[in-house]
């Protein structure tokens, strides 16, 4: 069965735009066993953070995925930072 991840957080930074946060990713065992991709797509969100790690910009992974939108990937980052920030502050 299909299982959409929902953040919690609602609303956007200016530059990222308007996108219900449960518009973000999926995770389905028939799509790459459960990997987490973005929605609508077959590209783990693990990628977007393998190649920013490998130095590469936001804009060279949009060009190689064009199924992800600038949108997707930003709301995924800003997700992390949430979640990250979230967890060393409690």
């Amino acid at each position: 069965m299909a299982r959409t991840v929902v953040f919690t957080r609602s609303h956007c930074i200016g530059y990222v735009g308007i996108m219900k946060s449960d518009d973000l990713l999926t995770i389905d065992p028939e799509i790459l066993g459960g990997t987490p991709v973005f929605k609508g797509t077959r590209v783990p969100v693990k990628t977007l953070f393998d190649y920013l790690e490998d130095n590469y910009t936001l804009e060279e992974f949009l060009g190689c995925f064009p199924s992800v939108t600038r949108e997707m990937a930003c709301r995924i980052l800003e997700r992390s930072e949430t979640a990250l920030l979230a967890k060393s502050q409690g």
